[in-house]
């Protein structure tokens, strides 16, 4: 996986990087792919009761969750259908902007995290999101309109620079990879309260 931090950090846009590197439909698909398998290998030796576990996070800090659950930690289960989200969005604006349309909304949908409560429901999410993510791929034309941006704040596009096809399926992959640790972590966890019950 590539590494998102000069991204994150600001040294440079989504939309330098991706021009740079000269990233297209086939490299994006394989970024794609490539955060998908990882997400699925760390649901390995899982049981059900694992992706349904509460993990302890001090950190936990979300503004926009329904009221009550702003500071709960996030189960495997809901991590999956986040991340999920996110990558799909910016799949789906990938595609109308590669064909010129300068999206304004965010076309995101994210899966009620309190229905995936199984490992074959998580996996099953994830090549779901893995098929969905492919297929906006799909549909950028031969020659994408790569000079065509989404329609966002001043705010975001100073943090963030313009966001073009590739630079905005990037984006939604980025927030996917950033939340690798946090997945690790919430696994360590339910493993640690598994083996200590056992």
């Amino acid at each position: 996986m590539i590494d998102f931090s000069p991204m994150r950090d600001g040294d440079v846009s989504y939309l330098e990087y991706a021009a740079r590197e000269e990233i297209g439909p086939a490299e994006l698909k394989r970024l794609s792919d490539e955060s998908v398998d990882f997400l699925l290998g760390l649901l390995d030796g899982l049981t059900d009761a694992d992706v349904v576990f509460d993990p302890e996070d001090p950190e936990a800090d979300d503004p926009f969750a329904v009221e009550g659950e702003e500071n709960i930690g996030w189960t495997l289960g809901h991590l999956v259908a986040h991340v999920t989200a996110s990558s799909e969005e910016g799949a789906a604006l990938s595609s109308l902007l590669a064909r010129g349309v300068a999206a304004s909304e965010r076309p995101r949908y994210e899966t009620p995290w309190r229905d995936i409560r199984t490992v074959a429901h998580a996996r099953q999410r994830l090549e779901e999101s893995r098929r969905m993510r492919n297929a906006y791929l799909e549909t950028w034309p031969d020659a994408p309109l790569l000079d065509v941006c989404r329609v966002v704040s001043e705010r975001f596009t100073a943090r963030f620079g313009e966001m073009n096809a590739p630079a905005a399926f990037l984006f939604g992959l980025s927030h996917e990879v950033g939340h690798y640790e946090q997945i690790e972590e919430v696994k360590r966890q339910a493993l640690a309260a598994r083996a200590t019950a056992a």
